[in-house]
Parts: C-alpha cells; structure tokens; sequence
C-alpha cells in the first residue's frame, strides 16, 4: 500500500474533475453485460450464461476491487487523492449501485425462466417434482450427493466454521412444531465444485426439466437430519465472498513459491468484503449469521434471492435447438498457413497475423510441435500468465524439452486466481525438464511471447509469436486476440533482449529501438506518441488516434489524450471494460468517440494506432492504459511493420468503429445506450462480420 501512495504522489494530476472513478465505470460495464442477459435479439440459453457471467464478473469485483477500497477506509486521508472521493462514501455507491442492479437481475432471470418455459424446458424446484421425478431425485441424492455432503451442527459449543470464498452453503433451521423454541441452526456446503450444479431430469411428452443442485439438497433434507428430532427443517442460501489480495511474506529466507503457498492459505480466511443470503431468511437466523461472521455494516450484506454462484449459469445444459443458442463458429483457417506444411518456413518469408477465435489458435501448438521436432530449433522460451486445464500447450513445450531443446518457461505465479494452477504446472514441468524462472516479485509477468532460436546456414535466426492474449487454447475460442508470427530479427532479437531481462541475464531492455516494454518506456513512449499528434494538429497534418483496449484508466494520459482533443487531433477509442475518460464533452473532449462493443465473444485484444502524419505507425499490446501494466507489469508492446498486416488490422479497427448491434456508447452518463440506427442503415454486428471478413481472406488465398 506504501508503494502505491508513492507512486501516487509521484504522478499526482492536478485537475481530476473530468475521470470517472474506476470502480462506478467497471460497474457500468457490468451494467452492459446485463443488458446482454436481458437482450430479446440474444438467444435464449446464450441469455443465461450472460447472467453467468455478470454474476462471476461481480464476484471478482468484490474479491478485489471493493476489499481494496476497503483497506482504503483505513488511509482516508491519502486514499482520497486516488480514487477522488472519500473511500467509506465510495463503498456507500458502490453498495446502492449493486443493490439496484440485483433487482434488475432478479427481475431479468424471472422473465427468462418465464421464456424458457414458453420453449419446454422448466427448471423445477423441490416442491414443483412429480412422484417419478422425485423418485429419480432421490436416487441420483443417495448415488452422488449424499456422499459429498459434510452437514456442520451449530450449537455454540464449537468454533463457528470458516465459510470458503465464493461457496455456496445452505443455512439450515430446524425446529419443532410442538415447540417453536426448541432450534438448531446447522450449515451445509453445497457441492457444487465436485458435482454439476443443474441435473436434468428424464423428459415427459418433449418437455425437458432442470433441477438445480440447491434443490435436490432441499428436497432430501429430512434424510439427512433422519436421526434428529425435528419436524420442520428450513433451508437458505448464503455466500461469503472474500479479500483475494495476497499479503506476500517478506522473511528472505524462503523461496518465492513457498511464500506464494502460504499466501494462498491465508487467502482462505481473508477478511469478508460481501456476505449474501436469501431475503426470505428467518430474521434470527439471519442475526446468528452475521454476528458469527463478524461481518459489519462496513461489509456489503446484500439480500439476494433463493440462489446464489450464478456463475455457474455459465454452464446451464445445452439443448439440441438451434434458435435457443449461437450456432457453432468453426475456427477458420489463415490463407498463408497450409496444413501438415512447415510454419517456421512461411514465417521466415513473411510475418503473420492470427486473429482468435475467428481462425484456430491450433497454429500456435502446430508451431511449438514443429519446434520440437525441428532438428536445428535450439531453444523454446515463453512467457506463461493462464493455461488452459488440459494444456496443450504445455505438452508440446513438455515434448519439445524431451527432444532435447532448451525449454525455459517464465511463469507466473501471481496470475490472479490462477496461482495454485500455475504452482502445479510449475512442478509438472520441472519434473519434465523445463526450466521453470518465476519472475520477479511486486513484477508481475504478463507479456505473452513466446521465442524459438533456430540454427540456420547464416547463423542464428530467432522466431517470434506476439500476442495480446494467453497461450490458452479454451479462453482462445471465447476471447478475441491477436498474435504476430515474425521471423524480423529486429523485432526477434530485442524479443530476445526482454527474455535475459526476464531470465536476471545482462540485457539492453531500456534501449530497444522496437519493441515497447514497460514498466520501462511504455508510458514515456505513448505521451511521446500523443504529442507527436498534437504537433501535426498543429501544422495541419494528418492527426488522429485511435485505441481499442480493454481498460483506460490512467489518469496522467487520459489528460493526455484530452490535451489532444484540444489541439483538435480527432480520437477513437473502442473501450471493453473500465473507461474512466469522458468522451464528448465540449471544452475538453469534443473531438474523443468511444464505444464499447459486448458480444458472443470477448473483446480482449490492444490496438494503438497513430496517423503520425501520413505515416501511420500501427502497434499491438498486452498492456491496458492502467497504473499496473503501465508501471507495476512487465508488457511488451510491438510495432506492425508488414503493410498488408497493417490493412488487415485497420480493416478490423473499421469493420468494429461501424459497428451499429452491439457497439454502446461511453460518454460518461454511464447510461450505455445503444447507437442509434437509421431504418435505411444496415446492421452491422462487427463479430459477424469479423468472420465473413477472414472468410473472404482465406478465399483470396487459394
């Protein structure tokens, strides 16, 4: 926290009246991602995994961004000046703001339950069952459920249980109807992390039925309190949601992966910055909960309805019907990438550039598998942020190490929420002959390259994969990325320069001519690049910016780009996810557009680029416009020198900007409205026509 309360003070701006907080923008984000759920145009079942993924987007909001602001209440008088208001009036906003968006989910998730029902398929709780489906309840309870259940008496005598982050758990209150004062309260962990959250029950006359785990709970409660004697048995969803900031142990002595360990232990027992229930909860019930908590009015206690971990909605069953969800998109392939055919050798002729999920993130394990095998292919490095859980990935770099290549993976363990995936990867690799490097602590790694060094008859040639996104291949057909193939040893060779900076080698990082790093240059190299526009603005130049990224909260070039705005440099920004810039306002930022396109798939990918006067200078990145990846990540941002990759990036740029389906206006109100479209306007959903786009490239190929 001392950090950064330094690093504050040291790029103080003045004049902060035209940024929007960056918790009240994410939540505004997350306001479009509702509006996604509720979205008649939207299938219906895609309609519920929205509502998935607001509720897993909200639940990282709270392990984060709220317990931040929490420690924040503790150093009100500095906090002020960073997140420009007083942090306990903050929380008040943010807890108002969270609790009119619950009513608009509830209100969302009945009427789709209502729509889905119109289509055949009824999601029943326990008390809606036939007697033959509750027979194949009961069996499907004793065959799985029951085994997984660890029912915890709380009769005051004992320790009251730690409730684990984002777990759901039933409340339970028992009572007697002979003797309303005669109550026990017991809790109960709802399996959900080792059993489907949703089963589907057998069909009657082509109508389908889902009951919710929760439920199949509820209906067999009196088996499992069989032996206690109590007639009436109440059960309520709860959810605790947790600090995820891990306090790393300053003792030297210890080793980075074991401070990360016990870290993550505690993590566990971290202070509780939500706790949840269901409104219909007995009101004693509800006192006996909270105060065994010891969670205060400083907390967010937010009355929910009867279920809780919507995330898990994400995975609500598929049925066989077409309309009710997207159609399969098959990864396209790239016109210049021919199967079963060298890739290294296509890339030494020309740089290539893969667009995920539009065409197959498959080329990138086709490359690691042909490094393998290559017999003059030296050496693998990569930079690791997130894996797939079956990574393939991870086997081919596993293989090539096996062939007898030099295989260094740098891989980071402070990737938030993936770190006890990655400390197991870190072993499966070692044990395999990879040599794992960690990075640096307080540093996080989240650059994605990747480099192959290659013996050639002119000596050593390095070749290169770039990306905006992890070497992933699941979030790959879900998230949209970039990736840059390139065998251009200027761009290779300081690629080379960031890996023995990584590596603790001696490295020439702070003077690449090409390559953009940061916490190095980056920062000093956009400002540069932003008064370069603002100088051609002034002679009459072509000038104008244009960014897609999916974060813009940087206070010093957000003033930055309202400079040139003023000096009349035209700017577009296509902004995801947190955007704490005001577009439109006269005075200051009259000449900034943005927009923020939500769809099938998530927009992640980072474009920057610049009219430098006629001669545009076009860049792709890992890093956000944001305090952490400008100053506190190691970032690689790299120039496009290819021209006809250069078209293709302005095309898809455009292909988005024209949008008129799914692209939401940012100008501050927070309102996210639509763009308007004329009648005579055609509709233009940018991700539909992203992929008619590389359709007509793979088809200009051949």
């Amino acid at each position: 926290m001392l950090e950064v309360l330094e690093y504050i003070q040291r790029n103080k701006v003045d004049d902060e009246i035209h940024i929007i907080n960056r918790e009240i923008s994410w939540l505004a984000f997350n306001a479009r991602v509702l509006q996604e759920a509720e979205d008649p145009e939207n299938p219906l079942l895609e309609r519920v995994r929205f509502l998935g993924i607001f509720s897993n987007n909200l639940d990282e909001f709270f392990r984060v961004r709220v317990a931040t602001v929490k420690r924040m209440v503790t150093l009100k008088k500095y906090m002020k000046e960073i997140i420009m208001e007083n942090p306990q009036e903050l929380l008040a906003k943010i807890q108002d703001t969270v609790l009119s968006q619950q009513k608009d989910f509830q209100r969302i998730y009945r009427g789709i339950i209502n729509e889905l029902r119109e289509e055949g398929i009824n999601l029943v709780d326990e008390e809606q069952l036939t007697e033959d489906q509750g027979a194949y309840v009961k069996e499907y309870f004793h065959q799985h459920v029951y085994p997984a259940l660890v029912p915890i008496m709380l009769d005051g005598t004992n320790r009251f249980p730690t409730l684990r982050d984002a777990s759901i758990y039933l409340a339970i209150k028992l009572s007697k109807s002979s003797n309303k004062k005669d109550v026990q309260y017991s809790i109960l962990e709802v399996p959900s992390s080792v059993l489907p959250r949703f089963l589907v029950i057998p069909s009657i006359s082509n109508k389908r039925y889902i009951i919710i785990l929760d439920d199949i709970i509820r209906y067999c409660l009196r088996e499992i309190y069989a032996i206690l004697n109590y007639d009436i048995i109440e059960a309520y969803t709860i959810k605790i949601t947790r600090d995820a900031e891990l306090d790393l142990d300053r003792d030297v002595s210890k080793s980075f992966l074991e401070k990360m360990k016990k870290s993550l232990k505690k993590r566990k027992k971290a202070e509780a910055v939500r706790f949840i229930y269901d409104r219909k909860i007995p009101k004693d019930l509800l006192t006996y909960l909270i105060e065994s908590l010891e969670v205060d009015k400083n907390d967010n206690i937010i009355p929910g309805g009867r279920y809780h971990n919507f995330k898990d909605f994400m995975k609500f069953p598929h049925f066989d019907s077409g309309q009710l969800q997207y159609d399969d998109v098959k990864p396209l392939l790239h016109r210049d990438l021919q199967p079963y055919q060298s890739i290294l050798d296509v890339v030494r002729k020309k740089d290539v550039l893969l667009h995920y999920p539009y065409q197959t993130f498959n080329y990138f394990i086709s490359l690691l598998r042909e490094a393998a095998i290559d017999p003059k292919v030296r050496s693998i490095k990569i930079t690791i942020y997130r894996l797939a859980k079956r990574s393939k990935v991870v086997n081919a770099l596993i293989n090539a190490a096996k062939n007898g290549k030099r295989v260094t993976v740098i891989l980071e363990l402070q990737a938030r929420f993936d770190e006890e995936a990655n400390i197991k990867w870190s072993g499966v690799l070692r044990d395999e002959g990879v040599k794992v490097l960690f990075g640096m602590p307080g540093l996080k790694i989240h650059s994605k390259l990747c480099l192959i060094e290659r013996e050639s008859e002119k000596g050593t040639r390095f070749y290169s994969s770039i990306g905006t996104g992890n070497y992933n291949e699941s979030t790959a057909e879900l998230y949209s990325d970039l990736a840059l193939f390139t065998s251009k040893q200027k761009i290779t060779r300081e690629i080379d320069e960031v890996f023995n900076y990584l590596e603790g080698e001696e490295s020439n990082i702070q003077n690449l001519k090409h390559i953009v790093p940061s916490p190095m240059t980056l920062r000093g190299k956009l400002k540069d690049l932003i008064d370069n526009e603002i100088k051609n603005a002034k002679k009459k130049k072509d000038a104008s910016i244009t960014l897609k990224m999916n974060s813009l909260v940087d206070p010093e070039l957000i003033h930055k780009l309202y400079e040139a705005s003023n000096a009349g440099v035209k700017i577009r920004l296509n902004v995801r996810g947190i955007c704490s810039l005001v577009a439109g306002r006269k005075g200051y930022s009259e000449n900034i557009e943005a927009i923020s396109i939500l769809d099938r798939f998530l927009e992640h990918s980072r474009v920057f680029i610049f009219a430098n006067g006629g001669d545009e200078k076009i860049y792709i990145s890992s890093a956000d416009w944001m305090g952490r990846n400008l100053d506190a990540r190691v970032e690689v941002t790299c120039p496009i020198y290819d021209s006809e990759i250069q078209k293709e990036i302005k095309d898809f740029i455009d292909i988005q900007w024209r949008d008129n389906v799914k692209a939401r206006i940012l100008d501050g109100t927070l309102k996210n409205k639509l763009r308007k479209r004329k009648e005579k306007d055609k509709p233009i959903r940018s991700q539909l026509e992203l992929y008619e786009y590389y359709k007509g490239k793979l088809k200009e190929g051949k």
